[in-house]
């Protein structure tokens, strides 16, 4: 990236992708600025990621040509009246939930050009999910400089607005319930007498594995799903208790459940 880079907030997810661009080498130490209201974390947090902290969001304005929203979302109205014209000419790419471009827009009314982006927090290991709004305003030049940046720490991909919903559901929620199935899967590999740790580590590698497999051979999941089942073997057994107790069914509703909230 040849200009300067701003995070508004260091959160966890802002550690993620700063960690990620500059240990990528995609962007330099000393073009990352961050602003957030607990100085004494922040600096501590510079330490570790390398970049300037800033006292004020209008002294991080003045030094940044690109602003990434990171705070919370029922923060961002107040940090906006607190830039108030400062953001006048900046690109913004906002990383905060249920901000997308249409929100800013009503907002800012042009005043800054805006990209929305969900991304989630595999980016913190280089393996994210980077989902860009379609409807944006930052120049042409400016979004392929954006892409470029977010596509060091996971796969990039474009999605119109009406499914910015769902895209960012099944890869920024549905970590948490794959977490939530390799901790079932150790706790029943405890249960029949293997250390906690290494079944930790095993069934880790065996969730990457099968995910590269699929995303690598595009193949259809229930073909590689049949290949491991041979005729009255062992794997089918368990596929038959997995149907028997409805686990597509609960990934389903799990979806069902985050997106009537919304």
């Amino acid at each position: 990236m040849g200009g300067t880079l701003g995070f508004i907030g260091m959160g966890n997810m802002a550690q993620a992708l700063c960690g990620g661009f500059v240990e990528s080498g995609a962007l330099k130490k000393e073009q990352t600025f961050a602003y957030a209201p607990n100085q004494e974390k922040l600096e501590k947090n510079a330490e570790v990621y390398g970049f300037t902290p800033v006292s004020s969001l209008a002294e991080l304005a003045s030094k940044a040509d690109v602003l990434i929203m990171a705070c919370k979302p029922y923060q961002i109205e107040d940090v906006l009246k607190e830039l108030g014209d400062a953001i006048c000419g900046k690109a913004l790419v906002s990383i905060a939930a249920g901000w997308p471009f249409d929100k800013y827009d009503a907002i800012l009314k042009g005043k800054a050009r805006v990209q929305f982006v969900m991304p989630n927090t595999p980016a913190m290991v280089a393996e994210g999910v980077l989902l860009f709004e379609e409807k944006n305003s930052l120049t042409e030049e400016e979004r392929a400089e954006v892409m470029e940046l977010f596509a060091a720490v996971g796969l990039v991909e474009v999605l119109p607005s009406h499914l910015m919903g769902i895209g960012g559901t099944v890869t920024g929620c549905a970590p948490a319930f794959v977490d939530m199935m390799i901790e079932a899967y150790a706790d029943a590999a405890v249960k029949y007498g293997m250390p906690r740790q290494t079944a930790y580590r095993l069934i880790s590698q065996m969730v990457l594995g099968s995910a590269k497999l699929v995303s690598e051979t595009g193949e259809h999941p229930g073909v590689l799903k049949d290949n491991v089942c041979s005729p009255a073997g062992t794997t089918i057994v368990g596929v038959a208790a997995l149907e028997e107790n409805g686990f597509r069914n609960a990934c389903i509703k799990s979806v069902d459940a985050v997106m009537n909230k919304r």
